[in-house]
């Protein structure tokens, strides 16, 4: 029975997802552009799509290996999926989906909430630093000719000095970030934990939590081994949808270069704080752009491989990653 119901809900949560998605892009423009393929690129897609979604286990196994005993490779497999099932559906991506993930992290483990959540933040920080320096310096070799590319490059200048600077900003004032931070939480948790637990958890509760987020964080400077593995996840995971995106390219007949799709393939991430469940719509729009502004992609080609991708790539994120969530323990059992 709970097999059956763990089935359901994740196909029902794939389907949701790919019913917005259709809902937002048409219904006969996804099937148009699905059926300009062939079957067989549209397996080397899917399989591509679901290779992606596994490469995020190299992060998420390196990050969660300084917590108790760590996961296993097929845990990390389970938990990578549930984490694209939450940044799917989450408003605002990793930025909301990362402290949903930080519970069943913190259970798997037998760890406190604050330290799941100080090495998934780590594990973020870095693969996007990662993924956004990479892209700028592989741009500076292969697009600095390109007429249009220069405010491409420039946000990923941006972004990667942004990084940098907020990185060095937070680790160097992290004392008096710490103290606004357990001034804004401690009533909050006080009164929610006052509903289930007597007594409730004080101040100096929330003080010990906020200081074991940041010696997970500072704690990686002893594991640099773990941070190469998790820079190297993000590059595989921008390599895969890279080749996702060029086979559905060639699929439709286009002729383009690999290197300028993999530089732009995290450009719509760093936009990833917009308000939408899975950027239905700015996906779309931003990569597409860029394909066609900078890498010479015709606007419909761009627009078609891209929806062929999505619309594999978001019900297999909403179904698999659905059935890991349901799968996952979020509380401890007591008694």
């Amino acid at each position: 029975m709970r097999r059956a119901l763990r089935f359901l809900v994740g196909v029902a949560a794939g389907a949701a997802i790919l019913a917005g998605y259709l809902y937002t892009v048409g219904i006969e423009t996804v099937l148009d552009r699905a059926l300009a393929v062939t079957p067989l690129i549209l397996a080397v897609v899917a399989l591509l799509v679901v290779l992606e979604g596994i490469a995020d286990a190299i992060g998420v196994w390196a990050s969660i290996a300084p917590l108790g005993d760590g996961i296993s490779a097929g845990e990390s497999v389970r938990f990578a999926l549930a984490g694209d099932f939450f940044d799917t559906l989450s408003p605002a991506g990793p930025v909301s989906s990362e402290p949903i993930m930080a519970r069943f992290f913190s259970v798997a483990t037998d760890t406190g909430y604050a330290e799941a959540l100080g090495v998934r933040s780590t594990a973020k920080y870095v693969k996007s630093g990662t993924q956004a320096a990479f892209s700028a310096l592989v741009g500076l070799a292969v697009l600095l000719d390109a007429p249009d590319a220069a405010p491409i490059l420039t946000t990923f200048g941006v972004a990667v000095g942004g990084l940098a600077l907020f990185g060095a900003a937070v680790l160097s004032t992290r004392d008096r970030l710490s103290d606004g931070i357990v001034a804004l939480l401690a009533p909050v948790i006080t009164r929610v934990s006052a509903l289930y637990r007597d007594p409730p958890h004080d101040r100096a509760f929330v003080e010990a939590g906020v200081a074991r987020y940041w010696e997970r964080i500072v704690d990686f400077r002893r594991t640099p081994g773990l941070i190469g593995l998790i820079a190297l996840g993000g590059l595989v995971e921008q390599a895969l949808t890279a080749a996702a995106l060029w086979v559905a390219l060639s699929g439709l007949g286009v002729e383009s270069a690999f290197l300028p799709i993999l530089v732009l393939v995290p450009l719509p991430q760093i936009a990833s704080v917009v308000p939408i469940p899975g950027s239905l719509g700015a996906y779309d729009l931003l990569l597409g752009g860029a394909l066609t502004v900078v890498a010479g992609v015709p606007g419909a080609a761009a627009t078609a491989a891209i929806l062929v991708v999505r619309t594999l790539a978001l019900p297999f994120s909403g179904i698999a990653g659905g059935l890991c969530v349901a799968s996952l323990r979020g509380w401890r059992p007591t008694g």
